[in-house]
Parts: structure tokens; sequence; C-alpha cells
């Protein structure tokens, strides 16, 4: 048993989460900052390249969520197999998991090329914003495969214990593109002005970057990159354990961005500066959630790992802790929200519309960020104790079940605040359901 299971299926439940999630703090730090500086400095190009931004937002978080999806049954079934100390099997799972990454993202590559004008017509972009966004996502397309690739082998590597390696690696993109965001947006120096193509541009380098970072890790430091006895039965069944997690988690987290598309479009009716509101809210709440993030992303670790090794009782409490942590910060962070709305929105643009939107979501979403916490720690456990349908069904219930038809109807008699409000009542319904289901099915083990 290395040193990282030994430090997680033995330690107090509670220093083992902080040991944990403080890498991973900044690991997700990383990748927000990332994506609010590219909304950061195109904001400064005028409220048109804010808006197309703000359209592709909804796409990113597509691939994003099949990256997230296929990591989180990588991490699932890399963790539990730590925990029953089974290294051939890491290694299989690592392997043809990365693999079965590089195929899937080069169909999404091929059908996003070919629905760009569609896809984002269909999402409410117009004439003025059209040609932005096709000049950002015909470059950023180009690049899924250094997105997907890494946020999975991350995954694999938080899987075996290591959450400081995965943090380290997004902490490194972060960098390279607020360096590189500045100079290739507005030319400076000896760069030339590409505007939101220098964005895009600097997405997909620094992500390459990442890319070779995670193939070196996996390959050379840690060596579970193998293709030595592989049947084509042994693949397929490393890609059945996979995808079994992964499959419905990614139909999962798809969910989200495509209501979120649906609400883009329900806000666009607004107009063009409501949308550009409404995708700074969208990014600056990153930052807010990241604290919550950081627990959510490393619970599959904790919970796989010691399921492995058969201690139910710790996963538990476990749970437990990171719960009361849940409702405490979503009460905390609300307080600083409420307060801090206006002087945080001026930051990204002085148009008045636009700040409104980001006050008004603010003052009214943050409200239940600690029974969205609930959630997402009800729906990361059913996903490692390999209930992902379970998991689905909860997502599904909250967002098509109670959001999108609550926030059709409100939208008519309260305009954007409806939407908003639409929102956490979702949270308030599903969030504690959410909760105690995944702790009745782990005393059920």
């Amino acid at each position: 048993m290395n040193k990282n299971t030994q430090m997680i299926t033995r330690e107090p439940e509670g220093r083992v989460l902080f040991r944990l999630a403080g890498p991973m703090l900044l690991g997700i730090l990383g990748i927000i900052i990332f994506n609010l500086m590219d909304t950061f400095y195109v904001a400064r190009l005028g409220t048109i390249e804010l808006a197309a931004l703000s359209f592709t937002f909804p796409v990113v978080l597509v691939i994003s969520s099949v990256a997230h999806g296929l990591g989180i049954g990588m991490t699932a079934t890399v963790s539990r197999a730590a925990g029953e100390e089974n290294r051939k099997k890491q290694i299989g799972l690592i392997t043809w998991g990365m693999i079965l990454s590089f195929i899937i993202v080069l169909l999404f590559v091929i059908f996003g090329l070919l629905t760009i004008t569609p896809l984002f017509t269909l999402l409410g972009a117009d004439k003025t914003t059209l040609p932005v966004i096709k000049e950002y996502m015909s470059i950023w397309y180009w690049g899924v495969m250094f997105v997907v690739i890494p946020m999975t082998g991350n995954a694999a590597i938080r899987g075996m214990g290591d959450t400081k390696t995965p943090a380290m690696v997004m902490l490194l993109a972060a960098v390279m593109n607020t360096i590189l965001d500045p100079l290739l947006i507005f030319g400076i120096g000896p760069f030339p002005e590409w505007r939101v193509r220098g964005a895009a541009i600097a997405t997909v380098f620094s992500r390459a970057l990442t890319f070779s970072v995670a193939i070196y890790i996996l390959t050379i430091r840690e060596k579970v990159i193998s293709f030595k006895n592989s049947t084509i039965k042994y693949v397929f069944s490393m890609w059945k354990e996979i995808l079994h997690i992964g499959l419905p988690n990614t139909l999962t987290k798809m969910i989200i961005p495509i209501s979120v598309g649906i609400i883009t479009g329900l806000i666009a009716r607004h107009g063009q500066e409501a949308v550009a509101g409404f995708g700074v809210s969208s990014r600056l709440e990153m930052f807010a959630l990241l604290p919550m993030q950081s627990i959510i992303s490393i619970l599959p670790v904790f919970i796989g790992q010691n399921i492995g090794a058969k201690k139910k009782g710790r996963v538990l409490r476990g749970i437990t802790l990171s719960g009361r942590f849940a409702l405490i910060y979503g009460v905390v962070s609300y307080l600083f929200l409420f307060f801090l709305a206006r002087p945080v929105a001026s930051l990204f643009n002085d148009n008045v519309q636009v700040v409104d939107v980001v006050i008004k979501y603010f003052r009214i979403v943050p409200l239940t960020y600690g029974l969205q916490g609930l959630m997402l720690i009800g729906v990361t456990t059913l996903n490692v104790l390999k209930k992902p349908l379970h998991a689905a069904g909860l997502t599904l219930l909250q967002v098509f079940g109670i959001y999108i038809p609550l926030a059709l109807l409100s939208s008519h008699f309260l305009g954007i605040s409806g939407i908003f409000i639409s929102l956490i009542l979702s949270y308030m319904l599903i969030g504690p359901i959410s909760y105690v289901f995944s702790q009745k099915k782990i005393q059920a083990l």
C-alpha cells in the first residue's frame, strides 16, 4: 500500500479531506483564473465581444462535462483499484481510459467545426455576435484534445491519491494563459493584435502545455501507461468499467451546459447586455464556489479508496463533515457576495445594464450555495458507489423537472429575476434529498 492510500484510509477523516482539498483548491483556482482572464481581457474589447464569449460558455461547458464525466469514471475506478492494492488494474484503467478520451475528442472536434453557425444561431447569437463567435470557436475546437486528455489524466493521478500534481498542472495552465491573453488580444510589443482570436490561441497553447506535462507524468514518472498483454477483450473490459460510471456522469454533467444554453436563450430576449452580465456572473461564480468545488473534486478519491479498503464508517463520517462545511460556507459566501457584487462587476464592464444583471444574480442565487453543495456531495457519492443512474435522475429532476419549467414560467412575470429565483428553488428541493439518499446507499453496503 503506497503512502497516499495509507493516509486516505487510516488518518482522521477531517485531516485527510483537508490535505487532499488544499492542493485541489489551488488547482481549481488556476482553472477559474484561466476563465476569468479570458473574460476580463475580452471585456476590454467591448460589450459585443463579451456577449460573444458568453454565448460560447455553454459549448465550452459541454466539452468540459465530457472531460469531467470521463474523469470521474477514471477517478472512481482507479481509486477503488488503489484501495484494493491492484496495481495491474490501475495501469489498465489509466492506459485505455486515455485512449478512449482521444477517440471521443476526435468526434467532438469534427462535429463542433461543422456546426458553429447553426448551433450558436440556435442559442440566440445574432449578426453582430456570430462573426466574433466564429473567430473564437474555429480556433478553440482544434484545442479540444488539449482540454480533455489532460483532465482525464489528472483524474487518474487523483485516483492514485495524488492531488498535488494535478493542481500544479492546472496552475501552470492558468499562469501561461494569464501571460498570453493580453499579449495576443491587444498586440502588445512584437505580438500581433488578434483580439478574440488571440484569446482562443492563448487557450489552446496553454492547454497544449498541460497536455505535455500530464503525458510526461503518466508515462515517465508514474509508469502507468502500458500496452503489454492487452487483448481486445481486456481493453473492452477496461472501457466498460470506466464508462459504467463515466458515461452516465458525462450525460449528467452535460445537463448543466444544456440548461445554461436554454437559460442563455431566455436571457438573450432581454438584450446582449443581459447575456454579457450573465456570462460575467457565471465565471465569477466559479471563483465564489472554489472552496466547495475543491471538496467535491477530492470526494471520489476519499470515497473510492475507503470503499475499496472496506471502510464504510470512514466514508459516512467524511460525507457528514463535507456537508457541514458546504452549509457553513454557503452562508458566509452569500454575505460576501451580497455586498461585493457591484464593485466586482464594475471591474469587468462599465455598462450599467451589464453590472445590474451581475448584481441581481449575486443577490439571489448564492442564497442556496450550501444546498447546492449538498446536492453535489450526494451526486458525487452515488457515482463512486456505481449508482450513476440514480445520480443522473436527481440531476435531471433538478434541472428539467424544476429549474427550466419554473424559469420559463417566471421569466414572463419577473424577468431575469424570475430565472434566478427558479434556480434557488430547485436547489432547495433537490439538495437535501440528494444528500440523504446518498448516505442511505452507503449504509446499505
